[in-house]
């Protein structure tokens, strides 16, 4: 008798811990892109929320003109915003790489553009995103019930992970690439084009937002003002992480676990208000979070 009292009581933090599972994958994947475009380049993107955005729309418009299917409609994110990230680091960012000041106020303007510009291409009103009939149940395990889409979104951000980790300490251009970080001039002296790896890095990182966003459509409704939602948390996933991958995968779990346990005991935003004055104040006493690089980039 005592031992199902005691759990049915665990029931509820079990779930919230799963929740939070559920919270730190979605902040995860809108926090990936970020961290790749902050910790390799340099760059504060403040058009991260905006390439979000457009991946959700790009989602939409396949689906909805062209009949393709959901689960294409992410890859095809993933290379459509990622194609856009290019087109901008060719025509702006890369003449600001030692101006950060300029490239913040650059990319706040980017932002507001794309938004104008979606919402002229598609208009204010919100939009769906079609979720596929598989998505659409729930798996119970034990007294747990799990949605079969969110099981989906765990599952895809650690793929997402484990391909970004491959790719950036496993394979040659992640050895350019944290060449150029550490020397970006010795780098050059080994034939390494530091121009080339700045610009595939920054369409790398636009398109794993606009497969973030991919995602999100499917969570919630796809409007123009959007990114903005997420790109608040992506942000501070980054800073606590210290900037770093393997950083935003332990900030995004610690966070997103926090939020769900103080969601349990108060409500949801009195939770975001205590994570957030947590986090100023580790800021505080640790500025460069969690995992901060070995070396300062030159």
């Amino acid at each position: 008798m005592t031992g199902h009292f005691l759990s049915a009581n665990l029931i509820p933090i079990v779930n919230s811990l799963i929740l939070g599972l559920s919270i730190a994958s979605i902040w995860l994947i809108a926090a990936l892109g970020l961290a790749i475009i902050y910790g390799t380049i340099g760059v504060i993107n403040m058009a991260h929320g905006e390439f979000i955005m457009l991946g959700a729309y790009t989602s939409y418009a396949l689906q909805s003109s062209v009949g393709l299917p959901f689960l294409l409609c992410i890859p095809a994110s993933f290379v459509i915003v990622g194609l856009i990230g290019l087109l901008l680091e060719r025509g702006l960012i890369r003449y600001l790489y030692k101006r950060p000041l300029d490239t913040l106020l650059a990319t706040w303007g980017v932002s507001l553009v794309l938004t104008q510009v979606v919402r002229l291409v598609f208009g204010s009103d919100p939009k769906y995103i079609a979720v596929p009939e598989m998505f659409q149940s729930n798996v119970q395990i034990g007294f747990v019930n799990l949605s079969v889409l969110r099981i989906f979104i765990f599952a895809l951000t650690i793929a997402l992970v484990a391909a970004t980790v491959f790719l950036f300490y496993r394979t040659r251009f992640g050895m350019q690439v944290r060449a150029v970080m550490q020397n970006k001039e010795m780098a050059a002296s080994f034939g390494i084009n530091a121009d080339r790896v700045y610009m595939v890095t920054f369409a790398i990182g636009a398109g794993l937002a606009g497969l973030a966003g991919s995602l999100f459509g499917v969570l919630a409704i796809v409007l123009p003002t959007m990114g903005t939602a997420y790109v608040v948390q992506a942000f501070l996933v980054v800073v606590v992480g210290g900037g770093t991958i393997i950083g935003s995968v332990v900030a995004s779990g610690l966070t997103g676990e926090l939020q769900s346990i103080f969601a349990y005991a108060t409500s949801d935003t009195f939770a975001r208000f205590i994570l957030y004055l947590l986090i100023v104040v580790f800021l505080r006493f640790r500025p460069a979070g969690l995992f901060a690089p070995a070396k300062a980039r030159r």
